[in-house]
């Protein structure tokens, strides 16, 4: 019930700071800044990861259903494993997980941004040719998406920084590790958030510094829960004034 209702408020305001009231040259602006800063690095490489897999129809398909799925299930299930059977630790990780969303529409709101699926894509949203990427989505197919259909239309095509689908599976990787019993579940839940960064990125749905934005907001969102937590703790253990004598 949390996440869902964190989800909705998120949504809701995400939205309103959404395509339609971003022009698709500020949203496209923001994206070549970011390619810019990339190929500083030498590592605008999202379009050779995604190239290498276009030939292969079910692949993409399994991993365009893996975007638009597993991280809500998988963070609900942490969520409720986290209540149920680690409670001393859950408020905090609780926290940790809502201040992360709601930092993450400041990026929303001040910075919009292009994703790689839009920037060869056409009207209203796209429509910046020459980058060579392609909305998987649309041309494989999948389950289900925010991204397609109606949905499209009122969700925000230019909240892409920082990306939620990398902060939530760092959060449950960090959530569930220290209790996976088996090597397998440990090396499961290990490579969970680097699962996430390849399906974000050879889906064209993110940058892969949309991941490290995704990173220091669930960093910002931790420490935000730790001091609150402090702060609750000192005010609850803070011994009480004697009354005065007469």
């Amino acid at each position: 019930l949390v996440l869902l209702a964190l989800y909705i408020v998120y949504s809701a305001i995400r939205n309103e700071f959404g395509s339609a009231t971003v022009s698709p040259d500020h949203a496209f602006d923001n994206a070549r800044r970011v390619i810019d800063i990339e190929r500083e690095l030498g590592l605008f490489i999202e379009e050779n990861i995604q190239d290498a897999f276009l030939g292969y129809r079910l692949f993409l398909q399994f991993w365009n259903v893996f975007y638009g799925t597993l991280h809500f299930w998988i963070t609900g299930y942490a969520l409720i494993y986290l209540f149920r059977k680690q409670p001393a630790r859950y408020s905090l990780w609780r926290n940790t997980i809502i201040f992360a969303t709601l930092l993450a529409l400041i990026g929303f709101a001040f910075f919009p941004l292009m994703p790689p699926r839009l920037l060869d894509a056409g009207p209203p949203f796209g429509g910046f040719a020459g980058y060579g990427f392609v909305d998987t989505l649309a041309v494989y197919g999948g389950l289900w998406s925010f991204d397609s259909g109606a949905m499209e239309q009122i969700s925000n095509q230019y909240a892409a920084m920082p990306s939620l689908h990398f902060a939530w599976a760092l959060w449950t990787f960090l959530v569930l590790y220290p209790h996976m019993k088996h090597r397998w579940s440990k090396i499961l839940i290990a490579v969970y958030p680097w699962l996430t960064l390849f399906a974000i990125v050879v889906t064209a749905n993110h940058y892969w510094i949309d991941a490290l934005g995704g990173l220091v907001a669930l960093a910002g969102g931790y420490a935000i829960s730790w001091i609150l937590r402090e702060a609750f703790r000192r005010l609850r253990h803070r011994p009480a004034a004697t009354p005065a004598t007469t």
